[in-house]
């Protein structure tokens, strides 16, 4: 036990206190508030979600951003291209945005309207449901080069196609948005027409050059869709086109 004098005592005499010499009320609160503390840190801890390590591919994404970059060689109009795009960049955005060929149009971007026909060796495609990757080495033709690749790579003067040609003679246009599909898919068509191959309403499978009725352009040029409504007009010029010798019966 300790003592401790106080000035004063009832009497006026010194006064004897006695105190415990073991911890104090407050120190055992604060210990066992610490404690407590402690234990909820620890709870609190094994609760939170641990970090996944990363992934090959995210820890190279992370050193080489410029890992999801691929480089594809493109025959447009006879010339060619290294093209250093996103693997997802469609045929389209490769030739508008990377190579500035303007005159294949975004319509739909669902292959619903045709306007972003072009040829790919010899076929028509729509280009805004290929990606570029899928065409490398392949040739693709779009309405710049309809008429002469080597002039399109110069930019200098040409001649029309036939059925640019036939497109301006019968006014197979009104706002023109549509036009380069259209007629890309016409060349297309005629070339499948030459091959042989029939459609929905051809009325043989046995004849060699399907005859090219206005009923069969309507159906072969269906998935080409004009707003103006100058569908008559177009009629008009590819069945003009396919009339002259060599073209299609």
């Amino acid at each position: 036990m300790t003592q401790a004098t106080a000035p004063h005592g009832p009497l006026g005499e010194p006064a004897t206190i006695h105190r415990a010499s073991g911890p104090t009320r407050r120190a055992a609160i604060q210990r066992t508030a610490a404690s407590v503390a402690a234990l909820s840190a620890s709870s609190q801890a094994q609760l939170l979600p641990t970090t996944p390590a990363p992934s090959p591919l995210t820890a190279l994404s992370k050193t080489n951003p410029m890992s999801h970059l691929l480089t594809t060689r493109l025959i447009v109009n006879g010339q060619a291209h290294e093209l250093h795009a996103d693997s997802r960049t469609t045929l389209l955005d490769a030739l508008r945005e990377h190579l500035d060929l303007k005159g294949s149009k975004k319509g739909c971007d669902h292959g619903q309207c045709g306007a972003c026909t072009v040829l790919v060796d010899g076929r028509r495609i729509n280009a805004c449901l290929s990606l570029a990757v899928m065409h490398d080495g392949q040739a693709i033709t779009t309405i710049e080069g309809l008429s002469s690749p080597a002039a399109s790579a110069t930019k200098a003067p040409t001649t029309l196609h036939a059925l640019q040609a036939a497109f301006l003679k019968h006014d197979g246009f009104q706002c023109g948005y549509c036009t380069p599909g259209q007629i890309c898919s016409a060349a297309g068509m005629l070339a499948e027409v030459k091959q042989g191959m029939p459609s929905h309403v051809s009325s043989s499978l046995n004849t060699p050059l399907p005859l090219l009725t206005d009923e069969e352009i309507r159906e072969r040029m269906s998935g080409n869709i004009c707003r103006c409504s100058a569908y008559p007009n177009i009629v008009a010029a590819i069945r003009d086109v396919a009339q002259q010798p060599g073209v299609a019966s």
